[in-house]
C-alpha cells in the first residue's frame, strides 16, 4: 500500500518507517526543511535505539522518502495519518489541535477520492468527526467532488522501546465510522497478523478514549506506588518489597510498579491534564485523574527537600552530581522530567551542579542554565558532596562505587530511583538515601589495634 505520513516528529517518524519495514510504500512530509534533508541523508533527529538502522535500510530498499511537498506525499495513496503535534495548549490544559486541524484543511486540497484520513495524534473525544467536518468544508468550498473516510489509531509507543512496540504491540486499535475504512486499516496492519496482533476495531470515540483511558490508568499505578512508598518511609517498609507483592496478583501486574520522583515525559503529564479537561468540559470530572496529576506535581517539589535533608539542610556552597536528566533511560527527551523541577532548585539554592546523561545534553543544555555537563559519572562526582542519580540509564547501575566515592569532597548519594542495594552503598562510605525505604548511614569505621608490646 500506498501510506503518506504528515508529521516526523516522534510519533510519525517511529511509525512511517516501521510501516515502511512492513512493506509498505511511505513518504512521510514535514514542513521543515532542514528536517526533512537530515532524514532523506539517513539523519535521525531523535533518539530511539535502532530507528536509525532500519530508517537506513528502507530508504535504501526504496520503501522510505521524505518531502516538504504534501500533494506530492498524498498523490495515489490510500490512507493518510495525521502525526502532528498535540501538545497541551497554555492556560487550560486542553489538547491543542492547531496542527491536527490545519493538517486536515490541506489535506482537502490534494486528497484522491476515497483515501482514509487516518489520526495518529493523541486527540480529545470528537476531534476525528470535526477533522471529517474540517475536510468536508474545505471540499465544499473548492467544489471539490472527493469522497473520503476517516479513521482514529491512536499510538502505544514507549520511548527507548517504540521499535519492539510496534512490531509486536499489545493491541492496534482502530477506531472507524465505515466498512470500506475498516478494510483499509485492516490491510495496513495485516502484516501484523503473522504475530497473532490482535486489531481491535471501535467507534472513533471508543478509540479517542482507549488513548487517554490507558496513560492516565498507568499513570495512576505509577502515583499510586509513590504514595505507598512515602508511607513505606515512615512505617519502616520496604516498597520494593511491597510492588513485589501486589504485582504478583495477576489482577495487578507488575509493571508501573516502580517508585521513583515522579512521572514525565510526552505522554502522561500531556494526557493525563487533557482528560481532567475532557470530563470537566462534559460535566464528568475526573477525581482520580485529576488528583493524580496533584500529587505528581508535589512529589517533585517533595524529592529537592530530599536532597537538601541529605545536604544537611541547604545547597547553598555545596557540589551535587546528578547522573541523568532525561524522564526516562533510552531517550533523549526532557519533556516534564523530573529533572527540570529538582535541578533548577538546586542550583536556585546556591548548589553547584554537575550533571552527565547519555543522550539528555542536547535537549537539557537549554533546559538546565547554570549547571556544567560531563562526560561521565566519575567526572561529575568529581569532588562532589552528594551524588543524585535521577535516571536509570545502564551506564549508572553499575558503578565502582568505591571509585566513586574517592573522587568525591562528600558523603551523600540520593538514589531517587531505588537501583542500588543499601549495603552495598554503605559499604562503600555513602550516607544514602532512597525511595521507599529506611536511610542508611555507612557502617563504622573499625577500631583501630591496640599495639601488640615489644618485649
Amino acid at each position: 500500500m500506498r501510506i503518506a505520513m504528515i508529521g516526523t516528529g516522534y510519533v510519525g517518524l517511529v511509525s512511517g518507517v516501521c510501516f515502511s519495514d512492513f512493506g509498505h510504500e511511505i513518504v512521510c512530509v514535514d514542513k521543515l526543511t532542514a528536517k526533512v534533508e537530515t532524514l532523506r541523508a539517513g539523519g535521525v533527529p531523535i533518539y530511539e535505539p535502532g530507528l536509525d538502522e532500519m530508517l537506513r535500510r528502507n530508504v535504501e530498499a526504496g520503501r522510505l522518502s521524505f518531502t516538504t511537498d504534501l500533494a506530492e506525499a498524498v498523490k495515489g495513496a490510500q490512507a493518510v495519518f495525521i502525526a502532528v503535534g498535540t501538545p497541551t495548549r497554555r492556560g487550560d490544559g486542553h489538547a491543542d489541535l492547531t496542527y491536527v486541524y490545519a493538517a486536515a484543511r490541506e489535506l482537502a486540497d490534494v486528497i484522491d477520492p476515497g483515501t482514509v484520513v487516518v489520526t495518529k495524534s493523541t486527540v480529545p473525544v470528537g476531534t476525528n468527526r470535526e477533522v471529517a467536518r474540517v475536510i468536508a468544508e474545505r471540499l465544499a468550498e473548492t467544489g471539490r467532488d472527493c469522497p473520503f473516510e476517516v479513521a482514529s489509531n491512536p499510538e502505544f509507543l514507549r520511548e527507548g522501546a517504540a521499535i519492539e512496540d510496534f512490531m509486536r504491540p499489545d493491541r492496534v486499535v482502530c477506531g472507524v465510522d465505515s466498512e470500506a475504512a475498516e478494510q483499509v486499516m485492516r490491510d495496513i496492519y495485516r502484516p501484523l497478523s503473522l504475530r497473532e496482533a490482535p486489531v481491535m476495531i471501535t467507534s472513533l470515540e471508543s478509540a479517542e478514549i482507549i488513548k487517554y483511558a490507558a496513560n492516565a490508568f498507568l499513570a495512576t499505578k505509577i502515583t499510586f506506588i509513590n504514595e505507598i512508598a512515602d508511607l513505606c518511609e515512615k512505617v519502616g517498609g520496604d516498597v520494593k518489597a511491597v510492588a513485589k507483592g501486589i504485582g504478583m496478583d495477576g489482577r495487578i501486574g507488575p509493571k508501573f510498579l516502580h517508585a521513583g520522583p515522579g512521572y514525565g515525559g510526552s505522554c502522561f503529564p500531556k494526557d493525563t491534564s487533557a482528560l481532567a479537561r475532557i470530563g470537566q468540559d462534559h460535566s464528568v470530572p475526573m477525581r482520580i485523574v485529576e488528583t493524580v496529576i496533584d500529587v505528581n506535581d508535589r512529589r517533585k517539589r517533595r524529592m529537592v527537600d530530599k536532597v537538601l535533608d541529605l545536604l544537611g539542610g541547604k545547597a547553598n556552597g555545596k557540589k551535587i552530581a546528578v547522573l541523568g536528566v532525561t524522564f526516562k533511560p533510552e531517550t533523549d527527551d526532557m519533556r516534564d522530567s523530573p529533572s527540570l523541577t529538582i535541578v533548577p532548585a538546586l542550583v536556585g539554592g546556591g548548589a553547584q551542579v554537575a550533571v552527565t546523561d547519555p543522550e539528555g545534553r542536547k535537549e537539557g543544555e537549554a533546559l538546565l542554565p547554570g549547571v556544567t555537563w560531563e562526560a561521565d559519572a566519575y567526572a561529575a562526582a568529581e569532588g562532589a558532596d552528594a551524588v543524585l542519580l535521577l535516571t536509570e540509564w545502564n551506564q549508572f547501575r553499575a558503578l565502582d562505587l568505591k571509585r566513586l566515592k574517592a573522587g568525591m569532597r562528600g558523603d551523600g548519594f540520593a538514589d531517587l530511583r531505588n537501583v542500588y542495594d543499601p549495603a552495598d552503598v554503605t559499604e562503600a562510605g555513602f550516607r544514602y538515601v532512597s525511595i521507599g525505604r529506611a536511610d542508611a548511614e555507612p557502617a563504622p569505621a573499625a577500631p583501630a589495634a591496640e599495639p601488640v608490646p615489644v618485649k
